[in-house]
């Protein structure tokens, strides 16, 4: 395999698992830094710039504590008839969310910011995909919660491992409801003279 072509030191502005495993699924070398800010809930405007400006705002975070590089931002939330799900509060917010995700298509939005420290300049893009569920008993919901840890999840569920008992279908990226589309970050790089392939 080989490794990407680039000389930038990469910076993930993210502790999350799945992003970490994703972006060493690609042999990039990276450093992990961790944003601090808190994530807008609601938008003014629509999903999509909710998603950016929360993408931008984490980059924009960690680029303050570091002099070089591209910083990476992303932000991942569920939409089910008109309402955000982000990640639950508690248990009993996590059955709510599955509870009424069931049977349901529903969109996941992930936001992607590149940021140059150097000079403050970024890029961000999004991604959608179309999820289904499949309808889930009470008991299944329970079993569920027991398999994963929803708390850190939005919409208190992920695509893989026991994701793919309860999801029936996608439509569009994967990678984006594991929470970072691979294909929207790569075009993003690409501005900064990073390539992945």
């Amino acid at each position: 395999m080989n490794s990407p072509s680039h000389s930038s030191r990469i910076i993930l502005a993210s502790s999350s698992p799945r992003r970490i495993e994703l972006l060493r699924s690609l042999g990039l070398k990276f450093e992990i830094v961790a944003s601090e800010i808190e994530e807008k809930q609601e938008s003014e405007t629509s999903i999509a710039e909710l998603v950016e400006h929360n993408a931008l705002a984490k980059a924009r975070d960690v680029s303050k504590k570091i002099e070089t590089g591209l910083i990476i931002g992303a932000d991942t939330v569920v939409v089910c008839e008109g309402e955000i799900y982000g990640k639950p509060a508690d248990l009993e917010d996590a059955r709510r969310m599955l509870r009424t995700l069931a049977g349901k298509p529903h969109q996941v939005y992930s936001g992607v910011a590149v940021v140059r420290a150097e000079d403050g300049k970024y890029r961000t893009a999004h991604a959608v995909t179309d999820v289904t569920f499949r309808l889930l008993s009470e008991e299944q919901i329970a079993r569920y919660l027991k398999m994963i840890d929803s708390l850190d999840k939005a919409g208190a569920y992920a695509i893989q491992g026991a994701g793919g008992i309860i999801i029936e279908k996608i439509c569009g990226c994967y990678y984006n409801v594991v929470g970072l589309p691979l294909n929207t970050l790569d075009k993003l790089l690409g501005f900064f003279g990073v390539q992945l392939l």
